[in-house]
């Protein structure tokens, strides 16, 4: 059976996340303590028994959601036999370092300057994002572009649910048109910035030097990547793509409908939460998915 990893974005963190699998055995302890000491201070803390502020904090969020997905795919072992990777925006990071891509501490060290090039370029600009439901793509990104200030489509999360990410004015004034325009609802999210904009410029000419000077190898199988929706497993192209990946849209929605054209027969989220599980499902209600379980 063909099988597709999947991996998740910032928002599947919970309280209590990768406990579970700290306990597991010595190598995932060890892992788990090796990235509080390249990280410089006690993630494990913050994701057992930390608060849900916690674990909102940028700089917190993606490296914990990180560190859970990619040691959960190590404890897999030999199941772990992917046809292809895929992971949705941060998670894209932990596809590459599951896929042999990316060193464990190159990916956690490139995670944690990400998410903080990320929370420096929120508080420059203040900046959102908003989900609009029941609208076909071409109306949201047609009504984006008649709107003077910076609002983009940025997650094609599934048919009919579509992320916009602007400035605050831009957004708002893009909701106001969206409703107008017949979307079911046009709900503004509770995050830090504007991400997958073009407001996350100074994070991506920030993030570009230390992805340009990591090692990145072929991978075991073809990563799908969130900028194009194209299967990669040339370095120099995953690369290139990852640095795009901070200011280009997240094409989710093609992400799936690729892997499901190529002979993909399973999907298995690794990473806490269902969330791709779901989306995974509204692209093709016929699809197979599950959670990664240690047997």
């Amino acid at each position: 059976m063909k099988i597709a990893y999947l991996f998740p974005g910032q928002g599947a963190q919970f309280v209590g996340m990768g406990q579970d699998l700290y306990n597991l055995n010595d190598e995932t302890k060890s892992l788990f303590e090796e990235a509080n000491d390249i990280l410089g201070f006690g993630i494990t803390d913050m994701m057992f028994s930390g608060t849900d502020e916690d674990l909102k904090q940028t700089n917190v969020t993606q490296p914990a959601i990180f560190l859970h997905s990619v040691i959960l795919a190590k404890a897999l072992g030999n199941s772990f036999q992917p046809a292809m990777v895929a992971g949705h925006s941060l998670g894209e990071f932990s596809a590459l370092v599951a896929a042999g891509a990316l060193s464990f501490e190159d990916g956690l060290r490139l995670v944690a300057k990400r998410a903080n090039a990320m929370q420096k370029a929120c508080e420059a600009q203040p900046s959102t994002m908003a989900a609009i439901l029941g609208l076909d793509d071409e109306i949201v990104e047609k009504v984006c572009a008649q709107v003077e200030d910076i609002v983009v489509a940025a997650n094609y999360n599934c048919p009919g649910q579509l992320v916009i990410s602007g400035t605050i004015e831009g957004v708002d004034k893009a909701c106001v048109l969206l409703t107008e325009a017949g979307a079911k609802r046009a709900l503004k999210l509770n995050v830090g910035g504007a991400f997958h904009s073009p407001l996350m410029e100074p994070a991506k000419v920030e993030l570009q030097t230390a992805i340009e000077e990591t090692e990145i190898k072929a991978p075991i199988c073809p990563i799908v990547q969130n900028v194009d929706a194209k299967p990669y497993t040339d370095p120099a192209q995953i690369k290139a793509n990852l640095i795009a990946q901070l200011t280009g849209a997240v094409r989710w929605t093609q992400t799936v409908q690729q892997m499901l054209a190529h002979g993909i027969e399973a999907f298995v989220e690794v990473g806490p939460g269902n969330v791709l599980q779901g989306l995974v499902k509204k692209v093709d209600r016929s699809a197979q998915t599950s959670a990664a379980v240690i047997s």
